[in-house]
């Protein structure tokens, strides 16, 4: 048995008396995707696309200290938003980020720090969010949202919501891999994502990999490549996909709506190597929006491929 001397017993009680105030940092949760952000060269077509053909709603915007147009919100649900803001170079990759909501973004920054990951101070935007970013293995800008009481999101909970919206949920975004060992320790092991399928486009090169988030049903789907592809198909790649319950629904509703100039869409659905039924519009910047049913359409999931993945 260990023995003190007894000038050092107050101190050492005083210690054990102030332990339990000094809590540890609660575990964050990675809740699932909350917004893709994209360049667009042109607003008010951009708007028309979002807006009055997939039918969502804006429900906030922010201005420059110049009084140009900085972001705007195109709202899917109380946790989903795709963001929009005006182009910086004509001629890019479209895709400025992915965003995954957290409960806890200061205590997720400190878990990734402590797991010798790179990440940027939190910070309070004026839409009343706590953040932080960090960049993937890709050159991906990856951010993590705490959307706090009182700020906008939760002020505007309920609210633009309109029937004509051809979603309610947005399952995953999909970025370009090139590095799939890098990208796999990247979001598998360092920030818990969990991979759920794997896909080949031919059954002899590994296409697309899933990876769910840690705490939740949503998902980001690598779009592999070995060569760097053009940049229309860099556009189809950097997509984010919509769920529907019945694609035939969608389309019909999708078939009677005006498209801006610039943007394009297919009604008729096709079935992915994945087995669920999709339809696919490109906004006027060539982004792809994939349209899809949850499930497979035998209800069958469709097993993973074990094709090597591009220059292996």
């Amino acid at each position: 048995m260990l023995s003190f001397p007894r000038r050092l017993l107050p101190l050492l009680a005083a210690l054990a008396a102030a332990a339990p105030m000094r809590a540890q940092p609660a575990h964050a949760h990675i809740l699932g995707v909350t917004e893709p952000a994209y360049y667009v060269h042109d607003m008010a077509r951009a708007r028309q696309f979002y807006e009055g053909f997939l039918g969502f709603a804006e429900p906030f915007s922010l201005n420059n200290p110049d009084g140009s147009l900085a972001y705007v919100w195109v709202k899917i649900n109380d946790h989903q938003t795709i963001e929009l803001r005006p182009e910086k170079a004509p001629n890019t990759d479209r895709l400025v980020h992915i965003a995954f909501e957290t409960d806890n973004a200061e205590a997720l920054r400190l878990e990734l720090t402590a797991k010798g990951m790179t990440v940027s101070a939190i910070h309070a935007s004026k839409t009343g969010a706590a953040h932080f970013a960090l960049t993937d293995p890709d050159g991906h800008a990856v951010e993590f949202i705490q959307y706090l009481p009182g700020g906008w999101m939760d002020r505007d909970r309920g609210r633009h919501l309109p029937a004509t919206r051809v979603s309610m949920h947005m399952s995953h975004f999909g970025i370009m891999v090139h590095n799939l060992t890098a990208a796999q320790h990247f979001y598998h092991d360092l920030l818990g994502f969990t991979e759920t399928w794997r896909g080949s486009g031919n059954g002899k090169r590994l296409s697309w990999v899933n990876l769910r988030v840690p705490d939740g049903t949503d998902w980001v789907e690598f779009m592999l490549y070995d060569k760097m592809p053009t940049l229309a198909h860099v556009g189809v790649s950097h997509h984010y996909c919509l769920i529907t319950p019945d694609v035939t629904q969608a389309s019909a509703l999708l078939s009677g709506r005006p498209l801006p100039a610039g943007a394009t869409y297919a009604p008729a659905f096709i079935v992915g190597t994945d087995k669920k039924r999709q339809i696919h519009a490109f906004d006027p910047d060539g982004t792809r929006v994939e349209i899809m049913e949850p499930g497979p359409a035998d209800g069958i999931p469709a097993p993973s491929s074990a094709a090597p993945p591009p220059g292996a």
